[in-house]
């Protein structure tokens, strides 16, 4: 059943025009009225609905029943990472979605190849909220994964987010094995680099913020490639 992201209030009996680009894609499939179709808010489950009306830019659902559904990961992950360039902090995004991440941070280090001023760094964030709401609807989470404003490495690491478990991918010979360093199953904060990953500064100043140095082993794996094998490690299964 085509499942659709509509950022409004939804109750059992409703008739609502859905917002534009929902409705958008309604139109795209060729939905015709009596179809039945799947909502979400973001606030939690998510509706059933039926088709009511199809205008040549609106279209009109009737709500129906509520279930009470998650499909969250039992282990809460947020990722702080160093922005790839080009397409590749797109497909991150994506895969992140999908694989549970409940939030991501995108960072410019020192190694950044991406450099975006304050417009283009809006422009990109609400991008990337759009690519995190298409893989909520293709992959059945009723929760946005909230993507916070770029801000600077530095910047960020002066006062980081309240988790429980700290991280830093390292390729250091301090660094314990990911299974290791992130046992429990407490929600872990996971700090990647760039390409050419994070300079010594950078880590050590993690370090001294309570980031703990975890590894993925021998190989070195690329900017956008790590953080989600984290991921997977940590959520999948579970």
């Amino acid at each position: 059943m085509p499942r659709f992201y509509c950022p409004a209030p939804l109750a059992t009996g409703q008739s609502l025009d859905l917002p534009a680009g929902a409705a958008r894609h309604v139109q795209v499939l060729r939905l015709q009225p009596g179809a039945a179709i799947t909502l979400f808010n973001g606030e939690g489950g998510e509706f059933e609905a039926v088709v009511e009306h199809m205008g040549r830019s609106e279209v009109r659902v009737q709500v129906a029943s509520h279930l009470a559904l998650e499909r969250e990961t039992a282990r809460e992950v947020h990722l702080a990472v160093g922005m790839p360039a080009n397409e590749r902090m797109d497909w991150l995004v994506e895969k992140a979605t999908e694989l549970g991440a409940a939030s991501i941070q995108p960072l410019v280090a020192e190694r950044s190849v991406l450099k975006l001023n304050s417009e283009r760094a809006q422009k990109k964030r609400a991008h990337w909220q759009g690519i995190a709401i298409a893989a909520c609807e293709q992959c059945g989470r009723n929760r946005l994964p909230l993507i916070h404003e770029v801000m600077d490495l530095g910047r960020w690491l002066a006062t980081p987010p309240e988790q429980a478990a700290r991280l830093v991918l390292s390729l250091s010979a301090q660094a314990r094995p990911l299974v290791e360093a992130a046992a429990g199953g407490a929600p872990v904060l996971l700090l990647s680099g760039p390409e050419g990953g994070l300079t010594a500064y950078e880590e050590q100043g993690a370090l001294a913020q309570g980031f703990r140095p975890a590894s993925l082993g021998a190989r070195v794996l690329r900017a956008e490639t790590a953080p989600l094998a984290v991921l997977a490690a940590l959520t999948l299964g579970r």
